[in-house]
């Protein structure tokens, strides 16, 4: 999956698979993570917040189950 790098201070990359509905995250100490069932409405809102570790931390984490493909 293309992840496009993001300004945060946790995150590194974020990247989407429409089909899917996977949102794949590349967090700063190198772990990558997939969140299975993220409409793509939430990651635009995701990739579009003020704080994307803020909007990530209060919207996706707790709301969606990890996988853990690296780290």
């Amino acid at each position: 999956m293309d992840r496009k790098k993001v300004n945060s201070s946790a995150i590194r990359s974020v990247g989407y698979d429409e089909h899917s509905r996977v949102l794949e995250v590349e967090f700063n100490d190198g772990r990558i993570n997939q969140y299975g069932g993220v409409s793509a409405e939430l990651h635009r809102r995701l990739i579009s917040a003020p704080s994307i570790v803020s909007y990530f931390r209060d919207n996706i984490e707790e709301s969606f189950s990890a996988k853990r493909v690296k780290g």
